[in-house]
């Protein structure tokens, strides 16, 4: 059985983080842990409240899932500050982690600040060169440079060419949030690999977690041993398909939730999707 860490902050309204990370693993039929560095007061419209768990309780978690469950891929999301980014860090190098994919989290599709100022140079520091993917979206690719939003395509190229020179083995920057027909991303390596995976703009709202899923979808790809631009191609289908599919679940007033079991659920006629 494959077995992937999600190192995240818990939603309380289940649609991001942890519990994101951890439906999308079983829906690639990996088998979950988690390490909980935060937990947030959210739902689908707002995050009122953010709880940092001590650092060394993280550490204590880090260390309980890596003494007695053999890793085959991380995936890291929301850490909050620079203490819990450093210990993280450490425990990850301490336990000779693989296939590590991070999600940069700075704020959540409600707005609310997930990340604060001084943590975005220790995950860059720190976390980055540890990274085998990073996956930004273009906000997120901004913020961690120091430079405006990338509003063509070619400019999010050279943003992606400048967050792989941190340290990353590959940077994957997402188009979600540009404009157009289609939404474009970019995949980098230090291998020389250079992708462009397109994928047709959905009109939806229901778009909370869909950071948290791409990337856990990625974790899960390399958690089964599937090559790396394989497997971001296969969780960029799958992250399209549960936005695309969104609109049959039902779930709060604001930013809802992606439909992350598109494939196993029937629909609510009882046709098979």
């Amino acid at each position: 059985m494959p077995i992937a860490l999600t190192i995240a902050g818990s939603d309380s309204s289940g649609g991001a983080g942890i519990q994101a990370d951890l439906k999308t693993f079983a829906a690639h039929q990996v088998y979950g842990a988690s390490v909980i560095v935060a937990l947030t007061a959210q739902n689908t419209t707002a995050v009122t409240a953010i709880h940092p768990v001590p650092a060394d309780f993280v550490a204590a978690q880090l260390d309980a899932v890596f003494d007695d469950l053999s890793v085959d891929a991380v995936k890291i999301g929301m850490l909050a500050t620079a203490e819990l980014i450093e210990t993280v860090a450490d425990g990850l190098e301490r336990h000779n982690a693989k296939n590590i994919v991070l999600d940069p989290v700075m704020i959540a599709a409600s707005g609310g600040r997930l990340l604060r100022e001084d943590a975005i140079e220790a995950l860059k520091r720190r976390l980055l060169p540890l990274c085998t993917i990073v996956t930004p979206n273009l906000p997120e690719a901004a913020a961690l440079l120091g430079t405006a939003t990338a509003e063509t395509e070619n400019a999010a190229a050279e943003q992606a060419e400048a967050l792989l020179a941190l340290g990353p083995a590959n940077v994957l920057v997402k188009g979600g949030h540009g404009s157009g027909d289609d939404s474009v991303d970019i995949l980098i390596g230090k291998d020389g690999r250079r992708e462009r995976l397109v994928a047709p703009r959905i009109a939806t709202k229901n778009t909370h977690g869909t950071g948290c899923t791409l990337s856990s979808a990625i974790a899960a790809g390399l958690a089964h041993g599937i090559a790396l631009n394989e497997a971001v191609a296969l969780a960029k289908r799958y992250i399209s398909a549960a936005i695309a599919a969104s609109d049959a679940v039902k779930v709060g007033r604001g930013h809802g939730p992606v439909h992350h079991f598109h494939h196993w659920w029937d629909r609510p006629d009882g046709s098979k999707p």
